[in-house]
């Protein structure tokens, strides 16, 4: 039997392949690498060490070259585990995160974790088998075409069909994913080309144009610092894009030295000391009285990287209304989208905030010399006379914030926590002090219910050595609980703390809100099915449950004590809290409401 070249898993004349042992101990010697292998060996040249996914019929030959391979695959139950997984590891490491499915459906469940990453822009990339190229377009069993299904919820989408082009696309694709904003990139390849002998000499491919900023505009930055010396009522708004990018220092050293009021986004948590007393907390639907106050009420808004999300501003048209904006943000398509901008410092946000400091300290040497006591006072009375709080339910049942204050008092300040959606994310970004970057992970831009467990499971192997907390709710813990299993048979002793409230938490509030209390499906069966402790027991965790506030501390301990081991709390909460303060969606900032019914005064007095 002769063939001239391979066009898919089969020779031209129709004989099936058989793919010889392609590493370890039974590789042959001398053998070139097929496209398969050459993705292994670049995920090693690039110093991946782990990469979750399941197996299917298309990527078959990768999954064969990771047999014996360096890189450490975990197993996952559901490909949109493993997309999740993949940004948990890279939103706790900084490292880009990985992922790999098989065509068809196993591609179509990562499209959900890429539009994840894309919105809360996060290093990863996914790697799809797809069928031989020579079926794409005639519908063949397990085909989709990825590539144009994520486009637009990627940076970019790579499909390969040539073997010399594998190794290099790869390598580009980390490159795009961790340089620049970082985001997600997905590379989809045929099955032809993994089985087919690859050309690896191309190391990355040309990329014309692309471009990264580094530094922003000198000038620039001298327009920036002459805002910021002029203004009286100046604030420094941090967003995610201070956490990427690792410049949590460079923020302390600009907001101590400039003793600008300071407030941090949902993805900036941990961004700049919540202990710090600069820090007025965090801004949006349901931010602090005073993080929503400082930033409406401000002459001068600096932004550090963050984009001007709609739950930040409230009605557009009212946000800020006295306020100047500089806008510092890496990616210059985000400069002026949603706001009109004074000044734009286009550049990684480390190397503006360095410029930032720099010129600030030069301006003040020369005897600049900025007025702005009055208004951190008015702030500070802000944080004073509307401090975070909750009312313990009058029936008897457990505060969920209670249980979350408990959670990050009891667990440490070195503790990682990985957030589902809805009520309990918001507790959590309230009720737990962070005062270091990437401590805090979740769904922010795209708002996943079903995060949480694969998160915090991607988290604790990037960090293996510390403590990780998923906290879920009812409803966002039984769409991907399966990832249990994942944890427990891989060795990844994870802690899962549900905020039981029997419902969809949420979605009742505002039902209770806006919708007359017409609670239309969102309240979940009262007899608790399934019961969460059975089923982590079944799942090979540990499963503890507790209902009594009293219990609250002794349960959370009992659950740190178990280091070998899952571990699933289900916390039994009052099943009318609701989530304050609050800003009612399309309304004014100014229409905050500090509990229901009381809306606070951002008059002149302390």
């Amino acid at each position: 039997m002769t063939a001239t070249h391979l066009t898919s898993d089969r020779l031209t004349d129709g004989a099936t392949v058989t793919a010889p042992a392609t590493t370890g101990p039974d590789a042959p010697s001398g053998t070139p690498r097929n496209g398969a292998q050459a993705i292994v060996a670049t995920l090693e040249r690039l110093g991946v060490e782990h990469v979750f996914g399941l197996p299917g019929g298309a990527v078959l030959p990768l999954y064969d070259a990771l047999y014996g391979a360096k890189v450490r695959h975990i197993l996952v139950r559901h490909e949109q585990g493993a997309g999740h997984a993949a940004q948990g590891y890279a939103a706790a490491t900084g490292r880009v995160g990985v992922c790999m499915a098989t065509s068809g459906p196993g591609a179509t469940n990562l499209v959900t974790p890429l539009a994840d990453a894309n919105m809360d822009s996060v290093p990863m990339v996914a790697i799809t088998g797809n069928v031989a190229s020579t079926a794409m377009g005639s519908d063949a069993f397990q085909e989709a075409d990825i590539r144009s299904i994520s486009m637009p919820v990627t940076k970019h989408s790579f499909l390969v069909t040539r073997p010399e082009e594998i190794a290099a696309t790869i390598a580009s694709a980390f490159h795009i994913a961790s340089t620049g904003r970082p985001g997600p990139v997905l590379v989809d390849v045929s099955k032809d080309a993994l089985v087919a002998a690859a050309d690896e000499s191309l190391l990355q491919l040309p990329l014309p144009g692309y471009r990264t900023p580094v530094g922003p505009a000198p000038e620039a930055v001298r327009d920036a610092v002459e805002l910021m010396l002029t203004a009286r009522r100046p604030v420094l708004y941090v967003g995610g894009g201070c956490v990427r990018s690792n410049a949590s220092e460079q923020v302390l050293q600009l907001a101590e030295l400039t003793g600008i009021p300071v407030v941090t986004t949902l993805m900036a948590r941990g961004a700049f000391p919540d202990s710090h007393p600069q820090h007025m907390g965090m801004p949006g639907m349901h931010g602090s009285v005073s993080g929503v106050a400082t930033l409406q009420k401000s002459d001068l808004i600096i932004s550090l990287g963050a984009r001007f999300d709609d739950r930040v501003t409230g009605a557009k048209h009212t946000f800020a209304p006295d306020a100047t904006i500089v806008h510092a943000d890496i990616d210059p398509a985000e400069i002026g989208k949603n706001f009109p901008t004074a000044v734009g410092l286009v550049g990684d946000a480390k190397e503006s905030i360095r410029g930032l400091v720099t010129e600030w300290t030069t301006r003040t040497a020369a005897g600049a010399v900025p007025d702005h006591e009055a208004w951190v006072r008015r702030c500070q009375g802000w944080k004073r006379r509307y401090p975070l709080g909750y009312e313990t339910p009058s029936d008897g049942a457990m505060a969920p914030q209670l249980v979350i204050e408990r959670l990050g008092a009891i667990s440490g300040p070195d503790t990682v926590f990985a957030s589902g959606v809805g009520q309990h994310q918001m507790w959590a970004s309230q009720f737990i002090t962070y005062d270091r970057p990437r401590h805090w992970l979740n769904s922010g831009g795209l708002g996943t219910m079903g995060y949480a467990v694969p998160a915090a499971m991607g988290a604790k192997v990037g960090r293996p050595d510390a403590t990780v907390w998923a906290i879920d709710g009812d409803g966002c813990f039984q769409m991907t609980n399966q990832e249990l299993a994942t944890c427990a048979v891989e060795g990844i002793p994870i802690k899962v703390a549900i905020i039981n409230n029997a419902g969809l938490g949420m979605v009742k509030q505002w039902q209770a809100l806006f919708y007359s209390e017409r609670f239309s499906h969102s309240q979940l069966p009262s007899m608790q099915i399934p019961d969460f402790a059975t089923l982590a027991q079944a799942y090979g965790c540990v499963g503890l449950r507790c209902d009594n506030a009293g219990d609250v501390d002794a349960t959370i301990e009992a659950a740190m004590e178990v280091d070998d081991q899952p571990v699933v709390v289900d916390f039994r909460v009052s099943q009318d809290a609701m989530v304050w303060p609050m800003v009612p969606a399309g309304t004014s900032n100014d229409e905050i409401q500090h509990a229901r019914d009381v809306r606070p005064d951002f008059g002149e007095d302390d």
